[in-house]
């Protein structure tokens, strides 16, 4: 099974990256994950459970450490094929955030 994850960071800055978000790139760049995309609303990645479980560990650790007031995540599990598995026997999303 793989996991897509799916997170932003917050508060904002459009003008430079605050040290939380830094942090959050920094925590998911050493990750053993595939496809990583970083923009400056949301960011996705994708690997195995364990690959995944172990960075939302350190995310959620090391970006509140470094500022972050709200950290908003989702964990979709990927079919065969790679997409959102959408069929029967489909696990449900994590949907969660840390409150402001």
């Amino acid at each position: 099974m793989r996991l897509r994850l799916e997170f932003t960071t917050e508060p904002f800055d459009l003008d430079e990256s605050p040290p939380h978000a830094v942090v959050a790139r920094e925590v998911v760049g050493a990750a053993e994950l595939e496809a990583v995309e970083v923009g400056p609303f949301g960011n996705t990645a994708e690997g195995t459970p364990e690959a995944v479980f172990s960075c939302v560990d350190a995310l959620l650790r090391q970006a509140i450490a470094a500022g972050a007031t709200r950290i908003s995540l989702q964990v979709n599990a990927l079919g065969a094929s790679g997409e959102q598995d959408g069929q029967q026997g489909s696990a449900p999303a994590v949907d969660g955030g840390l409150p402001a």
